[in-house]
């Protein structure tokens, strides 16, 4: 009997997307911004300015291919051919891996860019959650970043750590952060921020009879107080907007936002797009100052 496969329950859904509305055909410019994170990579194309279409998918374990793959996931719905693009913009974790990218920008300037795109030009303070580091970005009206602070190299308090722990308890990861209230009575956070040794504190509660939703509760958190420490030391202006994958969990966001005393501003995007936004958007910059690909 062939071995059934193992349930992958940190695995997210992916997605792509096109715009009914656009026709590629009446573009004078058509960019692309590829977003190579850790965890989850991102290929936004957009036709001056607008968003056309985009993808978002796992990153596999080599980043060329991710960056490849995530642009032919984007285009998918599309009968664009990819030669129509006059600039592309490599950003995030792999952005020096894209190699098709006509030049790479960091995923703080793109995130704050992208923001100010989704939620809109009111946005002053941006929390991306990415899959390794966590990065609070304040920017003024245009998305052009004025300060910004970033978490050690830990995947305390990132994707990647509520990835782990989907995994450990058992839980779909789309499901975690409904079912982190579904408790009579709010657990104390767990007390260690590293995913280890949380891991072992989580594995220790369940043995003492802790129900799987106190410990995602617990997790929950512990994982929204990091985040605010981080968020409190570049000072927080309205308005407030969050990015990332993390950005849809429920869990940490509605323990965080209390902390935070803000409203989290609205999106019709997903939040996950945001670095890929911005790099487009530099590359339409780009365009409209002549320094599109000559063809």
């Amino acid at each position: 009997m062939a071995e059934e496969k193992k349930q992958e329950f940190w695995r997210w859904t992916e997605s792509n997307w096109k715009n009914p509305d656009i026709d590629w055909k009446d573009a004078k410019f058509v960019t692309s911004g590829i977003d190579v994170g850790s965890v989850s990579s991102q290929a936004v194309i957009m036709t001056d300015g607008e968003i056309f279409a985009y993808g978002n998918m796992r990153t596999g374990s080599d980043s060329p291919d991710s960056a490849r793959n995530a642009l032919k996931f984007a285009m998918e719905a599309t009968d664009m051919p990819e030669d129509r693009m006059d600039y592309c913009v490599g950003t995030g974790y792999g952005r020096v891996n894209v190699p098709f990218a006509d030049r790479t920008i960091t995923e703080i300037a793109c995130h704050a860019r992208g923001a100010n795109f989704i939620y809109g030009p009111e946005v002053r303070t941006v929390l991306d959650i990415g899959g390794q580091d966590i990065k609070a970005i304040q920017c003024d009206e245009k998305g052009k970043v004025t300060n910004f602070i970033m978490n050690d190299k830990c995947a305390a308090g990132t994707g990647r750590g509520m990835e782990v722990f989907s995994d450990l308890l058992g839980v779909p990861i789309n499901y975690v952060g409904d079912r982190s209230f579904d408790v009579k009575e709010e657990p104390q956070p767990v007390s260690s921020t590293c995913v280890v040794y949380a891991k072992s504190e989580a594995t220790s509660l369940l043995r003492k009879g802790w129900s799987t939703e106190e410990v995602l509760a617990a997790y929950c958190s512990a994982m929204a107080d990091r985040i605010y420490s981080l968020v409190e030391r570049v000072g927080v202006e309205p308005e407030f907007a969050v990015t990332g994958g993390l950005a849809k969990n429920r869990g940490v966001m509605d323990r965080l936002m209390p902390m935070v005393g803000l409203k989290r501003m609205k999106t019709k995007w997903d939040t996950q797009i945001a670095g890929g936004v911005g790099a487009a958007l530099f590359g339409y910059a780009l365009c409209q100052k002549g320094k599109g690909r000559k063809k």
